[in-house]
């Protein structure tokens, strides 16, 4: 957001997206404005929660230079609000900061970058993608488009692949080892005019590019003969059925089988 369209905020044009816009100087404006309207103060608890969903604000019953510091020392912005006709109250005013991924919102998530968003991935967990749960994948994916794939780390860079493609195109990506294997996850901001929606369906989604499925083939075909006593700690097989497994997805009912082919091909056995 640029300063123009910051400076004319008000907190009756205050939202729970908008807010995350804001620094502790804004918000401090805004409240010192806010006590001179009657309309505004006398909603000065609903404009509080709204701001509360991005900044932590808390009331400073002293205004001792130390006691203010010590404040100031823990990241809090200080400023003033009225509360009441002739009285106003000290207050401290700190952005939350947006560091775990439980900490993401449909309201935050179309305000960081996509490199913010792989420190936030890249501290949090160890898994890939599928360790997130359902509803902060949701989140993430109303914000950014989001592609995966996984292949073993020599072949992750392969000249002219997806990596490579990727990255051509403007994503940032985070890479994750699983033992010999690498997950990369793909993150790139969806376009503005691109309105996120809320998925009601349990299914995952499927983040394999079609690049992949050249990769899959490929990579089936050079490893088909890998030897199964490999001395690693994940089940590589296990993970390559897995890492492709929502590549290609068919739907039982468009196959031409019968019931019938069905019975005749198990006798046959």
């Amino acid at each position: 957001m640029k300063d123009k369209d910051k400076k004319s905020l008000t907190l009756k044009t205050l939202n729970k997206s908008n807010v995350w816009d804001l620094n502790e100087n804004d918000i401090i404006r805004l409240l010192e404005a806010g006590g001179k309207d009657a309309d505004t103060k006398d909603n000065l608890h609903h404009y509080l929660e709204i701001i509360k969903s991005a900044f932590d604000i808390e009331d400073i019953k002293s205004d001792r230079p130390e006691v203010l510091k010590k404040y100031e020392a823990r990241g809090f912005k200080v400023g003033s609000m009225r509360i009441e006709e002739g009285a106003k109250q000290k207050v401290g005013v700190k952005k939350r900061p947006i560091l775990r991924v439980t900490d993401l919102t449909y309201e935050n998530i179309h305000h960081i970058t996509a490199a913010k968003l792989m420190e936030v991935l890249d501290r949090n967990f160890g898994g890939g993608w599928d360790s997130l749960s359902q509803s902060i994948q949701d989140i993430i994916e109303s914000g950014f488009d989001i592609s995966t794939t996984t292949l073993p780390k020599d072949r992750i860079h392969k000249h002219g692949g997806m990596y490579d493609n990727k990255i051509a195109d403007g994503y940032d990506v985070l890479e994750i080892e699983m033992g010999s294997w690498v997950e990369a996850i793909f993150a790139k901001v969806k376009p503005e005019n691109e309105k996120p929606h809320v998925k009601f369906s349990t299914d995952r989604p499927s983040h394999n590019s079609e690049d992949n499925v050249d990769e899959e083939r490929e990579l089936s075909e050079s490893y088909e003969n890998t030897s199964e006593d490999e001395d690693d700690t994940f089940d590589e097989e296990k993970l390559l059925e897995e890492s492709y497994r929502t590549t290609i997805e068919q739907n039982p009912e468009d196959l031409d089988i019968s019931a019938e082919d069905v019975a005749d091909e198990e006798e046959e056995y």
